[in-house]
This record gives structure tokens, sequence and C-alpha cells, in this order.
């Protein structure tokens, strides 16, 4: 396809989006639940053929896409609750005060969607953080309306989600083109949709470079809009020392596990392992590189990304100071990863930036600090990320205190004594993070709150009770909790 059908073809595509905006979003909060529970059904009716099509298609194991199918549709539950409740678009009435010096006019304010949305589906996730997921799914929450530009390593396993968000859209009664989804996978394509003048706000999931060019499409705009991409994370770990003393073997059981977990093809999985020199840690290296060795190969998503992660590996090991001091014992063929567990001194990490790089796969780095001070500087030379994990037992906590403040600087989530694999769908969570971990860490791409992503806030002043929103109106039909005059309620507004 040239470069002009591509361009044609997306400006259809982003009229009929825009279009489908422009009624979706006047839509009852009602409405627009019963459509993304109606899209989590429809997508269950297909689980049995979609598991085998992604299978085919990642590598990955029936468990693992059930799990992922099933934290699809509850995400999308989870988010039909969150709009039938209401209370999310932060209403807030400040009343008129005539008698004030200068007089108060009424003034009102709640959050509204942007739309349209484009989402690019993740290549490590086929079902949450793509064509249904996460992204999608806090969108059309807000009321926007969603383009969709598949990802080439799971094609069939997209067109198949989106026959039962089709479905949904029947059924549910929403506007046709509420959800559109774009096979075109070329760069071109990607490019087309982030520049074009309808589009609102971009989400993405995947690498570094691939989320600094959208970043770049979207600068090049008349009107510049957000991307959201969540890109490039090692996910430090500290292992204190009174921890170790008493936990070694224990904790490398935990990591191995963690860093080896899905071909360590997951965004949170720990690269990153620092600890000060000691017996302690000297005994949770050796433990932690025996289970290393006892994992088999598995099979990466794609050639590419098997490649790139062979190709990192290569530049890493060049790098002077690394050694190797573990890996798996079986060899990897075709389309295999296996695990790898290095070592540096912390003078060579100081030393060389390239320490600091994801390496996509089941791969991790131990850095051995000299001291207390050089765990600090270790840690201040890191860029931001995703996770940070403190291992530690209460007398760490006291004597380190210093440290896990600074570790709460580096990430968007900071975890005690708990692997950072594993990203729980809720409220408090917050998958996001300083850049490159993600492009705005006020944000996160997981849980209720990723919907204020999709939405921008509006003051209407002096209107008149019938000219309101639901939301802002005195005798609050939606029951939500509103800020009246400063003050949480639920209560009519008397004026």
């Amino acid at each position: 396809m040239s470069n002009t059908e591509t361009a044609t073809n997306i400006d259809v595509v982003m009229q009929q989006a825009f279009d489908a905006f422009n009624q979706y979003k006047k839509l009852s909060p009602d409405k627009r639940a019963a459509f993304l529970e109606t899209m989590a059904d429809e997508i269950e009716k297909l689980r049995d053929q979609l598991v085998p099509v992604a299978n085919e298609e990642t590598n990955l194991p029936a468990a693992r896409l059930n799990g992922e199918i099933s934290r699809t549709t509850g995400q999308l539950k989870m988010f039909a609750t969150l709009i039938k409740e209401g209370s999310w678009v932060e209403a807030s009435i400040d009343t008129a005060d005539a008698g004030r010096t200068p007089p108060r006019p009424g003034i009102r304010k709640m959050l509204v969607p942007v739309g349209p949305v484009i989402v690019f589906g993740a290549s490590n996730f086929p079902f949450a953080f793509s064509t249904a997921g996460g992204d999608t799914a806090s969108a059309l929450a807000s009321g926007s309306s969603v383009v969709i530009k598949a990802h080439p390593a799971h094609p069939k396993t997209s067109a198949l989600v989106f026959t039962a968000m089709q479905t949904a859209i029947i059924n549910s009664g929403v506007p046709q083109y509420t959800v559109q989804h774009v096979t075109d996978t070329s760069n071109e394509a990607g490019k087309a949709l982030v520049t074009h003048p309808y589009t609102k706000g971009v989400g993405f999931t995947g690498s570094f470079a691939g989320g600094k060019a959208l970043v770049e499409y979207a600068s090049q705009r008349e009107i510049p809009i957000p991307v959201f991409a969540e890109m490039s994370s090692i996910n430090p770990v500290v292992f204190y020392p009174d921890t170790l003393s008493k936990n070694a073997e224990a904790l490398a059981t935990q990591y191995a596990a963690s860093i080896t977990l899905g071909a360590g093809q997951f965004c949170t999985n720990p690269g990153l392992l620092l600890g000060i020199k000691s017996d302690g840690f000297d005994h949770f290296l050796q433990a932690l590189g025996k289970e290393i060795t006892k994992v088999q190969p598995q099979k990466m998503l794609h050639s590419g990304i098997c490649s790139s992660y062979k190709k990192a590996l290569s530049q890493m090991q060049q790098q002077q100071g690394l050694e190797v001091i573990a890996q798996s014992s079986a060899a990897a063929n075709d389309m295999e990863a296996g695990a790898i567990l290095a070592t540096v001194t912390g003078n060579d990490f100081l030393g060389n930036a390239h320490f600091l790089e994801e390496v996509f796969g089941p791969y991790s780095l131990a850095v051995i600090c000299d001291d207390k001070d050089q765990l600090m500087q270790c840690l201040q030379k890191l860029k931001g990320q995703l996770t940070s994990s403190v291992m530690a037992t209460e007398k760490d906590i006291e004597e380190y205190a210093d440290v896990i403040d600074l570790q709460h600087t580096l990430a968007g989530r900071i975890l005690l004594n708990n692997a950072p694999t594993g990203v729980e769908v809720c409220a408090s969570m917050v998958h996001g993070g300083p850049y490159p971990a993600t492009t705005d860490a006020r944000f996160t791409s997981v849980g209720t709150t990723a919907i204020k992503r999709w939405v921008r806030p509006i003051c209407l002043q002096n209107f008149n009770d019938n000219m309101l929103p639901d939301a802002l109106k005195n005798n609050n039909p939606l029951g939500i909790l509103r800020l009246v005059n400063n003050v949480y309620t639920r209560e009519a507004v008397n004026e």
C-alpha cells in the first residue's frame, strides 16, 4: 500500500472515529457501562477459540493466555463499575455569591472525554494490553472513541478479539464506529494515525524506540497531543544486608522465578539486583545462580524479540567488567531464550552507562557495591523505572531509611519484600513512572485511574441548571460524590 493510499484510508477511519465520538460521548454512563460489560461477555464466549490462536502466534502457554483473557474481561467490567458509580468525573460546584465583593458567579467543573484515542497493541500481552486491553477499556469508559492498531506479532488474535467487540457494538446499540481496527501494520499507518488532526491521545506499550517514534510523530503535529507510552524499565531490586543474612536461599528461589517468568518478557522483569558486598550477598548470588541453571530455555513471543534479546545479550557481554555467573544448563533452540545471570562491581557499573540499558528477556545483572555510599550512587545513576523493590527486614528498614527514600524517587510502584512481576488491576495500582519508563509519570496504564489519561477538565460558569450535564445539576440525579463549596457530599445543591 502506498503512502497516499494509507493516508486516504486513515482519513476515512478518523472521520468515522470523530463522528462516533460526538455521539458516544453523549451516552449515559449506564449505556457505556453496559457496552463494556457486553464486550467482556462476548470475549468470554470466544475464549476457546482465542487461546489456541494466540498460542500459535505468541508461543505463550494456555494457562497464561487464559489468565490474560480473564484479566482483560475483568478490567472491562471494572471500568463499567467505575462509570456506573460516576464519581470519577470529579464534579465540583462553587455556588454563586451575589453578596460577596466582588460577586462570585456560579462555577462548576468536571472531567470530559477528549477522544478519539489511538491504541497500539502490545506484543507481550496479546489480550490485556492490546485490542480490548486496558488502554481501550479506559478510553471507552471515559467516553472517547478508539482506533486500535493491531500488533503485527499477533494479527489473527487481534482480529478475533475485534469480532467480539463488533458484536458488542451491535448488541449494545452504540455508534458503529465507536471502536475501529486498523490492520495495516506499517510505520506509515502508525504515523498517519498519530498525526491525524482528529486524534486526541495515544496509548502505547512497547519498546523505547517505538515509544520515542510516536512521541516524535506527535511533536510534528500543528496541535500537540499526549502520547502515553510505557517503554523501558529494568526494575531495580535492592537486597539489604540483614535480610540477606537470614533469607538468602528463599530470596534466590523467589527471584529466579521472577527473572525467568514468561521468558522474562514482562515490563516489570527484575533486570537489576543491587546489594552491598557481603557473605550474605555472595550466598544469595550463588543460590540464585544454581536456580537459574535449572531453568530450561523458553520460546519467546516471536523471532524479532528473540533476535533482539540475543543481540542485547551479546552487546552486554562485551562490556568491561561484566561476568556471567550462571545460565540455563540446556542449549537454546531457535526462538528460545536461555536465562542469564551476570555480575558487575559498583565501580564498573558507575563507569559504564550501557549497564543501565534494558535487556528484554530472562536476564538480570547483579551490582556488587562496596558500601552504602556506593549503593546510593548506583541508584542515583538510574533512569526512571516502573518499579523499585525493597527486600529488607525491620532492622534494614531502620538502618537504610535514606536509601529506601531514594528508591521512592525512582519509580511509580515501590514494593516491600515482593518481586515486581505481577501487576494487580485495581484502583490503587500505579503502572507508570518517570521517563523513560513512561512518557508521563503522573499517570498509570493499569487500574481505574488509567481513565484520567483520556479526559480533560471543563469549567461551566453561570449556566442555567437545565443546561448542565447531569453530573453538575443541582439535584445530583446521578447520586455521585461531589465537591460542593469545598465539602464532599452527595446531597443536592440548594441555591
